[in-house]
Order: C-alpha cells, then structure tokens, then sequence
C-alpha cells in the first residue's frame, strides 16, 4: 500500500486539555482510544472506538467516504462516571478497578454487558465497552479511505 493514499487527520478542541502524558502503548488508562488497522484482508480498512482502557476524553471518528459508518463518542462519561469508577483525569473500565471475571473478558469468555460496561455503551454507543463482545463496534471501509479523528469536538465539553 502507498502510504500517500491514506490520510488520517487529528483535530483536537479540547481547550488545553488534550496533553499526551507517559509514552505509548504504556500509558496509563484510562484513556479513549481511536484504533485503527489500514489495507488489510480484503482491502479493506477496519476501525474502532475502544473503551476498554477506559475513557478520558470525547471523540468522534469517521471517514470521509460515504459508505463509511461515523462513530460518535460524545456522552458525558467523565462528568457521570460512577464514584467507583472515577480515575484522576477521566472514567475507567470496571476491570480496571475490579479485576475479576465478571468485569474482565478474555478472548474465547462469555462475555455478558454489566451496569458498568452499560454506563460507557449509553455514552457511546459505537465504541468497545468489553473486549471480544461486541460484533456492532467494529467498522469497515475500502482500503485508502480517508479518516478525521477528532478529539473533544465542539460542544461535547
């Protein structure tokens, strides 16, 4: 693949609050994460969402092709997370906090939504809430879409 062919643009109006802290893939959670894997089987591009690491600022993600889906990450997680799961700086996954089976999903698990992961789907009904769990959450788009990832978009402060 050409990488002139992708463009995936970042914009960010989170008045001051959107400061990358730690390094990498071993930040801390909890964070939003955009994920994204370009050209691969069938052409195709595939992204998402993920709440899995928690949530710490609102995003909407979407392609700038027609028949490309827009995943909207909007609600006001932060501001009505639950006490037990509130976090300096945002709002984290119940398995962060509780650490058991009923909060935590490995690959091949039964996973089943509890009130927590539920919490973080009502606020953002397109992204992850629970690892390997929801087929919705995942998005599709022809290889070489173009892509806008916008973190706090206006008016979801």
């Amino acid at each position: 693949m050409d990488p002139g062919l992708v463009n995936v643009k970042l914009v960010t109006a989170c008045g001051g609050l959107f400061q990358c802290q730690g390094g990498g893939s071993g930040a801390a959670p909890p964070h939003t994460l955009a994920e994204f894997s370009l050209d691969q089987f069938g052409n195709l591009d595939f992204y998402d969402i993920s709440l899995v690491d928690g949530f710490n600022v609102p995003m909407v993600f979407n392609s700038t092709s027609p028949e490309c889906s827009s995943i909207d990450c909007t609600g006001d997680l932060n501001g009505n997370c639950p006490t037990e799961l509130k976090a300096p700086g945002g709002c984290n996954n119940p398995c962060a906090v509780f650490k058991t089976k009923g909060y935590c999903c490995t690959a091949g698990a039964d996973c089943k939504a509890t009130n927590y992961s539920m919490f973080l789907k009502v606020g953002c009904p397109g992204a992850y809430t629970i690892p390997y769990y929801d087929a919705t959450s995942a998005y599709s788009c022809p290889g070489g879409s173009n892509y806008n990832v916008v973190f706090c978009p206006l008016g979801s402060l």
